[in-house]
């Protein structure tokens, strides 16, 4: 029986700590694991004083979605995450049991600018140019999406 009342989501923007490792499970479905890095400042009224707490999120996405990880995602990009709490358990190979708790991705959304490998050193000498932003798409990849509408033609809101 499923409850209505309840409600399994997350949502996350953080920074990649390093690039997803993708494997093909024996089915040939690909499944992408890799963390996200969030920071919050906490503030200590005693002290005066405020500190950062960087909290690490494991992070499971499949099929197209992780192979969208594999084209995309790169160390240190920021992204927003949403996706749902999985808790498992298994056996490790000294037959210790062993727990985990992730989020399993159903939406990744790159944010901020991507700048090329090759960009880093121009980044350095200070002669940098604008790059473009791969989480808009350009316009000739999605035409229907982009078209402007007629005026005979409605525009559902």
């Amino acid at each position: 029986m499923r409850d209505r009342n309840s409600l399994n989501k997350v949502i996350l923007v953080g920074h990649l700590v390093k690039k997803p490792e993708i494997r093909h499970i024996p089915s040939g479905r690909a499944v992408a694991r890799f963390q996200v890095a969030t920071n919050e400042q906490i503030y200590n009224r005693d002290t005066r004083q405020s500190t950062d707490r960087t909290e690490f999120h494991r992070i499971v996405a499949w099929g197209p979605l992780a192979e969208f990880c594999e084209k995309f995602l790169e160390a240190g990009r920021q992204v927003m995450v949403e996706g749902r709490l999985r808790w498992r358990s298994w056996e490790d190979r000294d037959g210790n049991r062993r727990n985990s708790t992730e989020v399993e991705a159903v939406n990744i959304v790159p944010l901020g600018k991507k700048i090329p490998p090759q960009a880093e050193a121009q980044v350095e000498a200070g002669t940098t140019e604008e790059f473009p932003d791969i989480s808009e798409p350009a316009a000739e990849e999605f035409p229907e999406e982009n078209a402007t509408p007629g005026e005979d033609e409605e525009v559902p809101f």
